[in-house]
């Protein structure tokens, strides 16, 4: 009889102390995978989410990560190196989930070059270069999935910069599973439609909020939860064959 450890699958999970990456987090614990996720301004947050994890019987580690600080992206890279043998007793892993984003509501007219700096590199240029340094440490046929918007299909004013980098982050996967297809690793885009911790989350004004759900097939704003178990169903072996792909959770929005 073997007697050969079980070795749990590892997913990396940027952004993932609050809102759409904590609740990947949590239900791909759920589906028995452990799980590295970062935060930037918040530890307390990253480590609850952490700690919520190692209690329901789960492993996790949070670290601190600025995806917007591409020159981090080195030591990060070693610090996760580090992580994994010493946690894991292993020199990969399994599962890249690139969820970190910021958002900003400014029409063109308004749009300085700081912001729209500081939009492309947390948006795009940090996805591009953490996936470029941390993909040498995925397994074979492991998986990457890079978090969209619906914005990048249609177009609200105020999210003109947003959108167009989120398309372009869509343009990007598909490279990514190009130039990646020899060791087997898929690379997917998952993009969310109007998500209530997104548009207003109880903040925002509420006729704006149900004009949006109006707007969506199914009658509501999407919760976290509902990308959240989306993407955790994805990164399985169910989906094994599905490569290179947009698809968009939005509940039929704008349809």
């Amino acid at each position: 009889m073997s007697t050969a450890k079980h070795q749990s699958k590892i997913a990396l999970v940027t952004g993932g102390s609050r809102g759409i990456g904590k609740s990947i987090a949590l239900n791909i614990a759920k589906r028995g995978v452990d799980v590295i996720l970062t935060y930037n301004n918040n530890p307390e947050q990253g480590h609850a989410v952490a700690n919520e994890i190692n209690n329901n019987g789960g492993k996790a580690v949070a670290l601190k990560l600025d995806t917007a600080e591409v020159g981090s992206f080195g030591d990060f890279v070693s610090h996760v190196s580090d992580l994994l043998k010493k946690t894991w007793d292993r020199e990969n892993f399994d599962y890249l989930v690139n969820n970190a984003g910021i958002a900003q509501r400014t029409l063109i007219k308004d749009t300085t070059e700081e912001v729209f700096d500081q939009l492309v590199n947390v948006n795009f240029k940090g996805v591009f270069f953490l996936t470029q340094k941390l993909i040498p440490l995925i397994v074979d046929g492991g998986h990457v999935i890079n978090i969209s918007s619906a914005l990048a299909r249609f177009s609200l004013p105020g999210v003109a910069v947003y959108g167009a980098l989120k398309a372009a982050v869509e343009g990007l996967t598909r490279y990514f599973a190009k130039e990646y297809a020899d060791r087997k690793i898929r690379v997917n885009t998952v993009a969310p439609g109007a998500i209530d911790t997104e548009f207003g989350g109880g903040k925002g004004d509420e006729s704006h909020r149900q004009q949006i759900a109006a707007m969506t097939a199914l009658g509501r704003l999407g919760e976290a939860n509902d990308i959240g178990l989306f993407v955790a169903s994805l990164l399985s072996d169910d989906s094994r064959f599905v490569n290179a792909q947009r698809i968009e959770v939005g509940g039929g929005i704008f349809i």
